[in-house]
């Protein structure tokens, strides 16, 4: 699973296939596995995602490795949800309000 390699043209100006028979930007394992939390987070330009989409719909074990980061991340976000009293937000509201007060005079 590791790196392909850098792909060109061939001289009849089609798009050269790494040896392993891989599409030309086609990435690897290594690098959608390296860049997953960035997509998850929705973190990346529209072509980086279209290459990782390319490469989990093609790779069974990093689209085993997506689904569980996946789960992971809906089960942390759903059990780390502290619950700030009412008393707390009021007085950072106050605070910030007092300080947008101080830097407009």
């Amino acid at each position: 699973m590791g790196a392909h390699g850098s792909h060109g043209s061939g001289s009849d100006g089609v798009p050269a296939l790494p040896t392993d028979g891989r599409p030309s930007g086609f990435i690897d394992c290594d690098e959608t596995i390296e860049r997953l939390y960035f997509y998850l987070d929705g973190e990346l330009t529209d072509e980086r995602r279209q290459e990782i989409t390319r490469h989990l719909d093609l790779c069974g074990p990093c689209v085993d490795v997506y689904g569980f980061e996946a789960e992971l991340r809906k089960v942390i976000a759903n059990r780390c949800r502290d619950h700030v009293p009412d008393a707390l937000l009021d007085r950072v509201a106050r605070v910030l309000d007092d300080e947008r007060s101080r830097q407009s005079n």
